[in-house]
């Protein structure tokens, strides 16, 4: 009985069956937990869409599917509403059943792992070489390591690619300047007291612009690193190795699940993308328009009603990002054996994947079995509606970022715990400034734009992960107070009699049905919202179902419900990316 909603679907069903036959064996029962417990439990919609297969009133086919139910003892009561809604009460048996059920499997909250295992890529973070991360990284680097941590716990094979932005153009400007510097400037930036690669980056960048004879230098040198130059590459390489350890510092401190093995960088692809033209020219999708090799994607056309190019191969030869993510997704497909990719990038990237999709497709490289997602996010913006920046306008540091988060949530704590000890209350305060970093992040809808806000990102009321770990927090400090192991709590008896504990079971069943949503819409903020309910919940219920104070049966029930929302709350924000401490 893990998971109810499919129980329900699963009875409904063959009540479809007996009342109107196999033939509406595939009818979507449509079951939803309904808004308002004055309703029952559960409602089911399925009768309005099959009032036209059957031809009868949909009220009419709900009573018909009502009195073909053949397990009556699951239901204590069944109400038809309306123009046809179904409305199921749960038998306090089965309520109570399905809590026990779930207090054995705390692993898992008895979850059952999918028994339609994919291999699924998630492509995520993607920063660039010689270059820090900034604020805008923060979106795509949280998003993804959830979606994956979601697909990994439903029972799906992931595999997690970082496409790095190692390759191109840039690292001709940057490799020269990096030969140029003096031996003292070397030796500093190697012993980390000179410039950073960011630095040195912006200074090269500065020269290329303003000085014609090292640009011209600089275009040698990528010509160089194309064709394997070894003192190139070696050099490039050393690029690509402090970048790397410093990706890495960034993703622990973090706490995402990226690593260096993960990292697929577009130099990865190099080797593969004249191959790339040479299957396109095969497929007959290679054109040329201006001396460059085009591909034009069906379905796609400018202002004007003509056909959208997507450019492969400029006219000097050169490749083009949507070359490389054709050799990407290829490779993906072929050698990594996926039937799911998933692409985790901004919002300004949707046509440009929607074109790629397109021509893998026609291209005959991504048969249809093989699900293709562009998983979009808006902008993260400042309070005065603009994109989020420091007072002088610049790009925030994503390291910047994080100290400040850890910084305030010091003085927060402070405040609220001025006893705690100095060393727990540092970690404490890391474990909830990212925390409240990531989930203010997660929690927002990620198509659209969201106004950064420290007050409300850590504030101890409302959707933030600070309530929730304060949540957890809570509902383990019962068992601190009365002395009580939650190990001593297995296989106890669950009696949810009471309104405010049969809500919190029922929430809690909901929950394999919200992490597949996830996986489904590729949306976290359903896992938030589906949080933050059950833990309003939990307080509700701690204010009118004493824990503590009641006795015998109730009380071991009533820890135990404790102990499964904890549980819960904790799983869910770990899904997330999250940890919870043990006291704020």
């Amino acid at each position: 009985m893990a998971n109810i909603q499919k129980r329900i679907e699963s009875i409904l069903s063959s009540a479809v069956v007996a009342a109107f036959g196999q033939e509406h064996a595939d009818a979507d029962p449509l079951i939803n937990p309904t808004k308002d417990p004055k309703f029952g439990d559960y409602q089911a919609n399925l009768a309005m869409g099959l009032a036209k297969k059957v031809g009868q009133k949909p009220r009419d086919i709900a009573t018909t599917i009502v009195e073909n139910i053949n397990e009556p003892e699951f239901f204590e009561k069944i109400d038809i509403a309306g123009p046809g809604f179904i409305n199921l009460t749960l038998t306090q048996n089965t309520i109570n059943d399905s809590a026990e059920n779930i207090l054995g499997d705390l692993d898992r909250l008895a979850i059952a792992k999918t028994e339609d295992k994919q291999t699924v890529v998630v492509d995520f973070s993607s920063p660039n070489v010689a270059k820090e991360m900034h604020v805008g990284h923060i979106r795509s680097t949280v998003i993804g390591d959830a979606l994956a941590r979601i697909f990994d716990f439903l029972g799906h094979d992931v595999i997690k690619q970082n496409h790095v932005g190692d390759w191109g153009t840039q690292f001709g400007m940057l490799i020269q300047y990096m030969d140029e510097m003096p031996d003292e400037d070397k030796a500093a930036h190697e012993s980390g007291q000179g410039d950073t690669l960011n630095t040195i980056y912006q200074k090269s960048k500065k020269r290329f612009d303003e000085d014609a004879d090292f640009a011209t230098r600089a275009r040698e040198r990528v010509v160089a690193l194309q064709a394997g130059d070894e003192d190139t590459l070696a050099v490039w390489q050393k690029l690509v190795n402090e970048s790397e350890t410093y990706f890495d510092s960034v993703y622990k401190r973090l706490g995402v699940s990226l690593t260096l093995e993960n990292i697929k960088g577009e130099s990865f692809y190099n080797p593969m993308l004249a191959k790339v033209i040479e299957d396109l020219k095969t497929a007959d999708l290679l054109k040329v328009s201006q001396g460059a090799d085009v591909v034009y994607p069906e379905g796609f056309k400018d202002r004007d009603g003509n056909p959208m190019p997507m450019i492969v191969r400029k006219s000097d030869g050169g490749f083009l990002y949507a070359t490389t993510d054709l050799a990407a997704a290829h490779y993906r497909i072929e050698d990594l054996k996926s039937d799911r990719i998933v692409y985790v990038t901004d919002s300004r990237q949707s046509q440009h994947f929607a074109m790629v999709f397109q021509t893998l497709r026609e291209a005959g490289w991504a048969p249809f079995n093989v699900r293709l997602d562009h998983v979009p996010f808006g902008t993260i913006m400042g309070k005065d509606r603009k994109p989020f920046k420091t007072r002088s306008g610049e790009t925030i540091k994503l390291v910047d970022l994080i100290d400040e988060a850890e910084s305030r949530a010091i003085k927060i704590l402070a405040d609220k715990n001025p006893d705690m000890d100095e060393a727990v209350a540092k970690d404490v305060a890391h474990t909830v400034g990212i925390g409240c970093l990531k989930y203010a992040d997660l929690s927002n809808d990620r198509i659209k734009d969201y106004i950064f806000d420290w007050d409300r990102m850590l504030s101890f009321d409302g959707n933030t992960a600070a309530y929730l770990q304060n949540s957890y927090v809570r509902c383990m400090s019962i068992f601190r107070r009365g002395e009580i192991d939650p190990a001593s709590l297995a296989g106890a008896k669950i009696m949810a009699v009471e309104a405010a504990e049969r809500l919190i079971v029922l929430k809690l069943l909901q929950l394999p049905n919200v992490l597949q949503s996830v996986a489904d819409s590729l949306e976290p903020h359903r896992l938030c919202n589906y949080l933050y309910e059950l833990a309003s919940l939990y307080h509700s219920f701690y204010e009118k179902c004493p824990v503590l104070k009641s006795e015998g049966e109730t009380k071991t029930s009533r820890l135990a419900l404790c102990l499964l929302t904890a549980t819960t709350i904790s799983h869910g924000l770990a899904l997330l990316g999250i940890d919870t401490p043990e006291q704020m």
